[in-house]
């Protein structure tokens, strides 16, 4: 048995046993992952994928175990790079991030450049993403490190370790009327346009909920992504905004009046991910300090062996 093979079944499973899409995946060919899977199924005497035709069905119970397997041989053939990569150039390399638009916008900036200062010789591949492919892009070792709001800690494959606290913020022109009040129930913007995130972004969901919970039905005028672009169709009038309050800090134009509604859709945390048993080169650990003075080397390194499961802020 070899890594071809164990390579070649992995992303079988990964492309839903579809040997066309693994074959383009690995750049070679369909008949080639065909055989280099029969041939590990002869030497091991099970069979990981039940078949009909030539076509594979389902994995098989054997086939789940030797999944596992290949999956912790794999992340530690990973793990030996890296720390082939780390002794023979300490201070070099390639940091890639996966994250929101909003972290990436009014979160990473200094840090980025403070790791830049710290490790000139480092090159940062940023990766903009949803949440769900945040996490995805960590397990499949395309990030190494990811950061979001929503949902990181839904994956066991991950170790995820809150990063800061933050909340939501309402934003209007001046001339609106509930601009001249200091507390806004949610009574007051139930039937205001509002635009704001897309269900999938930056505390969307608790937003929903707050409304669900008084059994009021927001007027969503408009969805988006980037706050950014949330703020531009405030200030053409098409209704009031919430955002992320990052988001309003260091505001270029200062043209819209700010209300914390953290009263209203509570408080929402920032986690840092990382896979579960990856080898961590120093500068991935530096990066995550710059992002947090709750994060530290010890306390990731032993999250990273589950000792620090209930840390929380």
């Amino acid at each position: 048995m070899n890594l071809h093979q164990f390579r070649f079944v992995q992303e079988a499973a990964r492309r839903n046993l579809n040997l066309t899409e693994a074959a383009k995946a690995l750049h070679t060919s369909q008949p080639g992952v065909s055989k280099a899977i029969i041939e590990l199924e002869d030497e091991l005497g099970v069979d990981i994928f039940a078949r009909h035709g030539k076509r594979l069905k389902r994995v098989t119970e054997p086939g789940q175990h030797v999944l596992k397997s290949i999956e912790l041989i794999m992340r530690e053939v990973g793990n030996l790079k890296r720390i082939g990569e780390q002794y023979s150039a300490q201070d070099s390399g390639t940091l890639s991030i996966a994250t929101t638009h909003t972290q990436a916008r009014y979160v990473l900036p200094m840090p980025v450049a403070k790791l830049r200062e710290a490790y000139p010789k480092v090159h940062i591949s940023l990766h903009q993403a949803t949440p769900h492919e945040v996490a995805r892009m960590v397990i499949d070792e395309v990030a190494e490190i990811g950061m979001a709001t929503e949902s990181l800690a839904d994956y066991p494959d991950l170790v995820t370790l809150p990063c800061y606290e933050w909340q939501h913020v309402l934003v209007m022109p001046p001339s609106h009327p509930l601009a001249g009040k200091e507390r806004i129930g949610l009574d007051d913007i139930a039937h205001e346009a509002l635009i704001t995130y897309h269900p999938s972004f930056t505390g969307r969901g608790k937003i929903d909920q707050a409304f669900a919970a008084r059994k009021l039905q927001p007027r969503i005028v408009l969805e988006a992504i980037d706050s950014d672009v949330i703020k531009t169709y405030v200030r053409l009038g098409l209704g009031i905004g919430v955002v992320a309050e990052m988001a309003m800090r260091d505001d270029p134009l200062g043209d819209l009046v700010v209300r914390p509604v953290g009263h209203l859709f509570g408080q929402s945390v920032a986690r840092v991910a990382f896979k579960r048993g990856a080898y961590l080169r120093n500068f991935v650990y530096k990066f995550a300090e710059l992002l947090s003075d709750r994060l530290s080397r010890d306390l990731i390194a032993r999250a990273m062996t589950g000792h620090v499961n209930d840390y929380e802020l």
